[in-house]
């Protein structure tokens, strides 16, 4: 772990001590489906919609069978809803065909589901497993571009790379959690905090004209 990045550790750490996943659910396969329909909405949305569908839909088999129409009801307040809803019912369907209804802790095969990529893999292992990992969203991001910890032009799997390599691995989940944080209430994209940032000393966009 670089110097840079224990010193950020820390600040972030006494920041926000509560920093956690602050998607609603109550097993794996709800986590699964929640990051699954977060990509390019809020965690507010997301936890908007959930209760109804989990409460139609308890379980994979459930979700494997449903109409395509009615998910896309329940979740349409998300965006890309279309899209989202055939993507559950197929990883719902490809869940109980190949993993016998349970959500697998391998990255690789996480990767194989329907509407599943690399950050919600992460995401995942990360709180369903405790498997270390760091988890890119747009929050992680622009923090890390604006910390200087990867290039503006760097892409979402150099982000990840350059973040593993200078935060240690066991504080890859706690690291994410902070970085989004950070992002989400601080260091926002349109209107960040700049007043009450407690890393100032380390930000980027301070040096810009």
């Amino acid at each position: 772990m670089t110097n840079k990045a224990e010193k950020v550790y820390a600040i972030l750490d006494s920041t926000f001590p509560d920093a956690h996943c602050e998607l609603v659910f109550r097993n794996n396969f709800e986590l699964l489906c929640a990051v699954a329909l977060s990509a390019q909405t809020t965690d507010k949305r997301v936890n908007m919609v959930t209760p109804i569908l989990f409460s139609k839909y308890p379980d994979v088999k459930s979700l494997s069978e449903a109409d395509v129409e009615d998910v896309e009801a329940i979740i349409s307040p998300v965006g890309l809803y279309h899209h989202k809803a055939i993507n559950l019912i197929s990883m719902s369907k490809e869940l109980c065909l190949y993993f016998n209804g349970v959500v697998p802790d391998k990255k690789s095969d996480l990767v194989k589901l329907s509407g599943v990529g690399n950050k919600t893999a992460n995401v995942v292992m990360a709180e369903a497993f405790g498997i270390p990992a760091f988890a890119v969203d747009t929050h992680v991001s622009r923090v890390s571009k604006r910390l200087g910890f990867t290039k503006d032009i760097d892409d979402v799997s150099t982000v990840e790379r350059k973040l593993c390599r200078a935060f240690k691995r066991d504080r890859w989940i706690r690291s994410h959690h902070l970085f989004i944080f950070f992002g989400r209430y601080i260091c926002k994209a349109k209107s960040p905090d700049c007043n009450n940032c407690p890393l100032q000393a380390y930000c980027r966009m301070k040096k810009r004209p």
